[in-house]
């Protein structure tokens, strides 16, 4: 087979493109911009185009199939060349459907929690020997790809984003993947550029719930008033298989769980993620893991990239990198943390860096999400709002919105890690939330100064 990606640098393009590289497929593609992890990795399986830009020439009658990038536009020249040409056009999410429709297709729907659950199923499927194909949004430890595409695998377990599909395909891209066993972990407005009001983002899952088969299950969190409200529709015709936050407890900064009358310690931590656990271990309920098995092999689950990562530790002290950036995960990453460190100081410090986060009018959805943090940080960009085109707002509006008079806003990166280089870090824990970098700071390396560590810094 010989397949062509259309901005083939995207994080997940190129990761699809490796795949299928992986399973024997011959690759091409092209980008106008590629930057790294996806340069390097590209570049590690000989994949990165010799010329960055588009150039039709690639396209001809000897490719089998097109895919097409989320950043592409209409009158990309390449796809402009592909359509002449009558050649197949996919989206991602349609190709990975294309290459899972015979397989038994677990999806993993929510506003939040979406990477962990989906990485705690993997996690649990490769302990257990269960070959699988999968879509994940995140590196995990022990898994050399993101994307993993096979002949032989009975189940694709798929991360399943409501983003859309591609620029000019409008439907979410959980709704391509056709689910036979559905997830939704949780729902909280987002997305407010493409789904502008609650209602409309909510009716998305909805659609979501109602394509699962009779046949097929939808596990869900009983404890989200929003879920409960989809789940119980009269449409839905799979079976329900509600969920809820197990008993645990925490001691000595460990959190564990009894099962059985056996206490099992976990590497994980945060009420959001005993939920997260929960709703994993229906899952592979489903598809035969007893649950004496499922705690055996999650207990040597440490979780995903920027997923509550821990970057550096001593005995005092931690820094924590998170993906947090939504108002529903910010107010459960800070509530974990303080949580399974209750004595420590705890500094969280947070970026607006999404076009909803940065959104004035999305702004009061923030509101006391950051109450439980002793020192509570928010950084945004000057020019992150021109790129995506946004009216500036001030200081004082985001202290307004956030609800904490307290709070301390930075919109110049240098200034911000100032502050952050002159925090005395005895006794205290610091959150790093953002789905961006901060205006390109060193995570890494800012953790391991604070805290004196000496290890070896890979970047972000």
């Amino acid at each position: 087979m010989n397949v062509h990606f259309i901005a083939i640098g995207g994080s997940a393009m190129h990761n699809l493109a490796i795949a299928l590289h992986k399973k024997g497929y011959q690759i091409t593609g092209s980008d106008d911009e590629i930057f790294d992890p996806a340069k390097a990795r590209l570049v590690s399986y000989n994949l990165l185009p010799g010329q960055i830009g588009w150039f039709p020439e690639k396209i001809h009658t000897g490719l089998d199939a097109v895919i097409l990038g989320m950043h592409a536009k209409a009158d990309n020249p390449e796809l402009l060349k592909a359509r002449e040409l009558g050649l197949r056009i996919f989206s991602y999410p349609e190709y990975l459907y294309e290459q899972s429709k015979n397989k038994i297709r677990i999806v993993i729907g929510g506003s939040h929690g979406k990477t962990t659950i989906t990485a705690m199923i993997l996690h649990v499927m490769k302990i257990m020997g269960i070959e699988t194909d999968y879509m994940v949004g995140a590196q995990l430890d022990g898994f050399e790809v993101m994307v993993r595409l096979s002949d032989s695998a009975k189940y694709m377990v798929i991360e399943g984003d409501e983003y859309l599909t591609s620029a000019l395909d409008k439907r979410p891209k959980f709704h391509v993947y056709k689910p036979d066993i559905g997830l939704i972990s949780g729902i909280a407005w987002d997305h407010v550029n493409v789904f502008p009001t609650f209602k409309n983002y909510i009716d998305q899952f909805r659609i979501f719930a109602e394509m699962i088969p009779e046949t097929g299950s939808l596990i869900y969190c009983n404890e989200d008033g929003n879920v409960q409200e989809v789940a119980k529709s009269t449409r839905v015709k799979a079976e329900l298989k509600p969920y809820k936050t197990p008993e645990y407890s925490i001691a000595d900064g460990i959190t564990s769980i009894k099962v059985n009358d056996r206490r099992i310690d976990l590497r994980i931590f945060g009420h959001h993620n005993m939920q997260n656990l929960e709703g994993a271990r229906l899952v592979c309920e489903s598809i035969g893991v007893d649950i004496a098995s499922f705690y055996n092999a999650i207990s040597s689950f440490s979780g995903a990239s920027k997923r509550l990562e821990l970057i550096a530790s001593n005995p005092q002290s931690a820094v924590y990198k998170d993906f947090a950036h939504s108002p529903s995960k910010l107010k459960a990453t800070i509530q974990a943390v303080k949580d399974q460190f209750p004595d420590r100081h705890l500094i969280a410090c947070m970026e607006l860096h999404t076009y909803s986060s940065l959104n004035i009018k999305f702004l009061e959805e923030y509101r006391n999400t950051m109450d439980l943090a002793d020192t509570a940080v928010v950084f945004y960009s000057r020019h992150a709002l021109e790129l995506k085109r946004l009216p500036y707002f001030s200081s004082e509006d985001v202290t307004k919105a956030f609800g904490k008079p307290d709070i301390l806003v930075f919109n110049d990166n240098l200034k911000l890690l100032k502050f952050l280089q002159q925090i005395p870090m005895m006794h205290t824990n610091l959150i790093l939330m953002s789905s961006g970098n901060f205006d390109g700071l060193n995570l890494n390396q800012l953790a391991h100064d604070l805290l004196l560590v000496k290890n070896d810094i890979k970047g972000n």
